[in-house]
C-alpha cells in the first residue's frame, strides 16, 4: 500500500470521528444561541468539505513511529489539528480574499451574502469578514477543547496542548510575513523561503509530527529529527501549491487559478520570472499582477513568461531538492513503526507529483 491510500484510509477512520464530534457541538450551540449553532455548522461544513487530512495523519504516523499503539485516542486526539487547521485556513482566507475553498464558499463569503439579506444598505463584505474572524476563533477554541478532553495521561496532555500553542505562535509570523510581502509588492528569495517555513513548514509537517510523538510518551529522540525532515519538506509542500495556484485548474484545486496573480502575491514564481525576464516579458507580469478582472488568456501570457524564464523550471527544481534533503534526513529517524517510516517517505515523494 503506498502512501495515498495509506492517507484516504486514516481519512475514512478520523471523519466519522469528525463528524460525531461536530454533531455534538450542534447540539451543545443549541442551549446557547442560534449564531453558535450556526457559526458551529459553518465550521463543520468548512472542515467537512474536502481535503486529504494530512495534519492529523502526521500526527498518527509521527505517534505510531514514537512507538504509541494504535487505537481510537490517538484519532480523536489528531482531530485537533484538524480544527487548527480550520482556524487558520477561514482567517488566511478572509486575507487572500478568497471565495472558494475546497470548492465550496469560504466562511467569511457565506456571511457576506448573509449580511446582505440582513442588512442590504450595510458594508456586508466587512460583516462577513468580522464574523468568519469570530468563527475561526470558535475553532481554536474547539481545537484546544479536543485534546484536553483527549485520554492521555494529564502530563502529556500538558505538554500537547503547550505544542499546540507553539505551532500557533510559530506559523503566525510566517503569515504576517505573507501580508507585508504583498502590501510591499517586493520580496527575496530568502524572504519567500523563511515565509513558508514559518507558515507551512512548522504547522503542516513539523508541528503535527511533533504532537503525535509528544502523545506517544517517547518524543525526546524523536523531535530533532522529525524538524530536519519537516523543515525542507515543507518548503518543497508551498512551492508545489504556488506552481499549482497557477498552472492548475479550478476542478482540482477548488479554488480559483490564478488568485496568486490577482491578489499580487509575491512568490518565487513570480521574483524568479521577474528577474529573468526581459522588457516585452515584464510589461505582460505588470499587466497581469493584481489585476482583479484577469482574463483566461492573460493568465496564459503569464503563465508563458513563468515558462519562458526558466521560472516554472526553477522551482520545481528547488523543490525536488528539498524533498531530496527530507528523504536524507528520515534515514537517520530510528523508526519504532515500519508503517510509519513508509507514509513519510512516500508523504515526501507525493509532494513534488501532486496535483492538488
Amino acid at each position: 500500500m503506498d502512501a495515498i491510500e495509506m492517507l484516504k484510509n486514516y481519512k475514512k477512520r478520523v471523519e466519522p470521528y469528525l463528524c460525531d464530534y461536530f454533531n455534538r457541538k450542534i447540539k451543545e450551540a443549541k442551549k446557547l444561541d442560534s449564531l453558535a449553532v450556526q457559526a458551529v455548522k459553518m465550521i463543520a461544513d468548512f472542515t467537512m468539505a474536502g481535503g486529504k487530512r494530512i495534519r492529523p495523519a502526521l500526527v498518527y504516523y509521527g505517534y505510531l513511529a514514537s512507538g504509541g499503539k494504535d487505537g481510537k485516542e490517538i484519532i480523536e486526539a489528531s482531530m485537533g489539528i484538524e480544527l487548527i487547521h480550520s482556524f487558520l485556513l477561514i482567517h488566511d482566507d478572509i486575507i487572500d480574499r478568497d471565495k472558494l475553498r475546497h470548492g465550496v464558499m469560504t466562511v467569511h463569503e457565506k456571511y457576506r451574502k448573509i449580511g446582505e439579506r440582513i442588512s442590504p444598505k450595510k458594508d456586508n463584505a466587512h460583516f462577513g469578514n468580522s464574523m468568519a474572524i469570530v468563527a475561526g476563533d470558535l475553532a481554536y477554541s474547539m481545537a484546544n477543547e479536543i485534546i484536553f478532553n483527549a485520554k492521555f495521561p494529564p502530563e502529556i496532555i500538558i505538554k500537547a496542548l503547550d505544542k499546540l500553542q507553539d505551532i500557533v505562535y510559530a506559523t503566525i509570523p510566517g503569515e504576517m510575513l505573507d501580508v507585508v510581502m504583498e502590501n510591499r509588492g517586493r520580496t527575496t528569495e530568502k524572504e519567500i523561503l523563511r515565509m513558508f517555513e514559518g507558515k507551512t513548514s512548522r504547522y503542516t509537517f513539523e508541528g503535527p509530527l511533533h504532537f503525535g510523538s509528544i502523545l506517544s510518551g517517547n518524543s525526546v529522540e524523536m523531535l530533532p529529527a522529525f524538524s530536519r525532515y519537516s523543515l525542507p519538506l515543507g518548503k518543497a509542500f508551498q512551492l508545489r501549491d504556488d506552481i499549482l495556484g497557477v498552472f492548475g485548474t479550478e476542478k482540482k484545486l477548488g479554488k480559483s487559478v490564478g488568485a496568486d496573480v490577482t491578489e499580487g502575491k509575491q512568490t518565487l514564481l513570480l521574483i524568479k520570472a521577474l528577474e529573468k525576464s526581459n522588457a516585452s516579458q515584464k510589461k505582460i507580469i505588470q499587466k497581469c499582477l493584481g489585476k482583479k478582472d484577469l482574463s483566461k488568456n492573460e493568465l496564459e501570457e503569464f503563465r508563458q513568461v513563468i515558462r519562458e524564464t526558466g521560472s516554472l523550471e526553477y522551482c520545481q527544481n528547488l523543490s525536488e531538492k528539498f524533498v531530496a534533503e527530507a528523504l536524507e534526513a528520515l534515514k537517520k529517524i530510528k523508526f519504532k513503526n515500519e508503517e510509519a517510516k513508509k507514509f513519510l517517505e512516500g508523504i515526501a515523494q507525493y509532494i513534488i507529483k501532486r496535483e492538488v
